[in-house]
């Protein structure tokens, strides 16, 4: 997932290699989730591996580093593939969007609301 760039603040200057190390050296270039996605895995643990083709979404793997509770300052991370990272951080994608939306429209002058899924 890339970061964007009013976060960048928060990751320390080695998250590259920090990243690195946790998707090669730690997870052996294989997804560590053992249904933090919410998916059950057959064996326990997602069969994703890096570049090759994803056993459920036929897409080539990208092995990303997932933040289990979306805090860049700390390293509470997982090994994880596009799957499995883009249906850990679904909540959080729906609440920060609500908030980016309201203040969008605020900043238009519209009225709007911030809903905050539940």
């Amino acid at each position: 997932m890339p970061i964007r760039p009013e976060n960048l603040h928060r990751y320390p200057r080695d998250w590259n290699e920090i990243s690195a190390r946790i998707r090669f050296e730690r997870a052996g270039g294989r997804c560590e989730c053992t249904g933090h996605c919410g998916l059950t895995h057959p064996g326990g643990r997602c069969p994703a591996v890096h570049e090759r083709i994803h056993p459920d979404t036929g897409a080539v793997v990208g092995l990303t580093t997932a933040h289990l509770n979306h805090t860049p300052e700390d390293e509470n991370l997982l090994a994880a593939c596009q799957l499995c990272h883009l249906r850990i951080d679904h909540g959080h994608h729906r609440t920060t969007r609500s908030i980016t939306l309201a203040a969008r429209a605020a900043a238009a002058g519209q009225p709007g609301f911030l809903a905050v899924p539940t």
